[in-house]
């Protein structure tokens, strides 16, 4: 069974930081493209970074320069780490995982940032 389970989500004040894990099992992680999304309420999911199974990242351009993706393939575990936030980064981040045409979820872990 595949699971993608992610932590560290709470509260935070506007410039605080955060770090997010997704800790993985059920599948052969190193294959995976690894990758966090985000959901505000009455928004699209959109793409917060991702790391490939060969170490390129990529980010949205609304989080370059602040958040940082990185991966643990001896611990299957992916993670993001989150300085200068914002209140617009408020959101539900959740966990990707991507090999080919096979995609999986986790459930998903509220941000929030606020005074």
């Amino acid at each position: 069974q595949v699971q993608l389970v992610e932590s560290g989500g709470g509260l935070v004040q506007p410039g605080g930081s955060l770090r997010l894990s997704c800790a993985a099992s059920g599948i052969i992680f190193g294959r995976y493209d690894m990758g966090w999304y985000r959901q505000a309420p009455g928004e699209q999911r959109e793409l917060v970074a991702q790391i490939t199974r060969g170490g390129s990242t990529r980010y949205g351009d609304s989080v370059k320069g602040r958040f940082t993706i990185s991966r643990d393939n001896a611990k299957n575990t992916v993670t993001l780490q989150m300085n200068s936030l914002k209140p617009e980064d408020t959101a539900v981040y959740y966990c990707n995982a991507k090999w080919l045409s096979v995609i999986y979820w986790g459930k998903g872990t509220l941000v929030t940032v606020s005074s």
